[in-house]
């Protein structure tokens, strides 16, 4: 059997399953899947738990609603627990040579290039108010409309890894289950064994690296899940909160 191969493939036309704690929602044709669960939370028809999707590009778009419980500067970092969920996707179902690497605070990379980008937004961005409600999109290229792709050796897709067969089915369905085991990890022990799982990933870590004006050593996350920077003056935290109501690693550059 070919390494990866899909037997259970699914047909044309097939809707993913999601468990049963995750309420799918597919947007219309040329709808993006974040924009629509915006617009539902600001009108009050989002809820916990909706996870909206698209079939209509080369591109996997998805969005999570949640409500958290806590104020933003604690219920940001779920982020992490999300991206975890990808990566345990993609070790699933991509063949053993496929690695991903997390790009702080949004990006992804797969086998060393720019492959998509979360995308978070919330209701508000006062690090001690309770948000109503946080939304985490996903985009991941399945496929490249580059015609030279050694124009942008930095830039790649899941087809151009080994992985055209996986489906967006397979995908958005292990995405999901694999998420709510990571959501479920931290209602149990807390944000640390995420942060840790993420890190182990982490694209640069112990490396020089620069982000907008800061340069620096990437030395890891704080308990909010800000990056630590060793740097020449000393040291210093970038804030989560801050780089995503920033739009830091967004909008998606890392599409082909």
């Amino acid at each position: 059997m070919t390494i990866g191969y899909d037997p259970d493939m699914p047909p044309t036309g097939a809707k993913p399953q999601f468990p049963p704690l995750l309420d799918g929602v597919e947007t219309r044709e040329g709808v993006d899947p974040f924009d629509k669960a915006l617009a539902d939370a600001q009108s009050g028809r989002g809820e916990t738990g909706n996870l909206y999707w698209s079939s209509d590009d080369d591109v996997l778009r998805a969005a999570l609603v949640f409500e958290p419980e806590q104020p933003l500067i604690d219920a940001l970092p779920i982020l992490f627990a999300v991206a975890n969920g990808l990566n345990d996707c993609i070790g699933a179902l991509a063949p053993p040579e496929v690695g991903l690497l997390h790009v702080w605070p949004t990006g992804i990379k797969i086998n060393g290039a720019h492959c998509g980008a979360f995308r978070v937004q919330a209701s508000s961005w006062q690090p001690d108010t309770v948000p109503e409600w946080i939304i985490i999109g996903l985009s991941l290229a399945l496929s490249s409309n580059v015609t030279d792709p050694g124009e942008r050796p930095d830039l790649t897709a899941l087809a151009e890894e080994g992985c055209g067969h996986l489906s967006r089915v397979r995908l958005l369905e292990s995405w999901s289950r694999h998420t709510l085991v990571w959501i479920n990890r931290w209602a149990d022990d807390g944000f640390r064994p995420i942060f840790e799982a993420w890190l182990a990933r982490a694209d640069g870590r112990g490396d020089a690296i620069t982000l907008e004006d800061s340069t620096g050593t990437f030395l890891g996350l704080d308990e909010q899940g800000g990056l630590l920077l060793k740097t020449d003056s000393g040291p210093r935290t970038i804030p989560l909160a801050e780089a995503l109501q920033q739009g830091r690693g967004w909008p998606l550059e890392a599409t082909p």
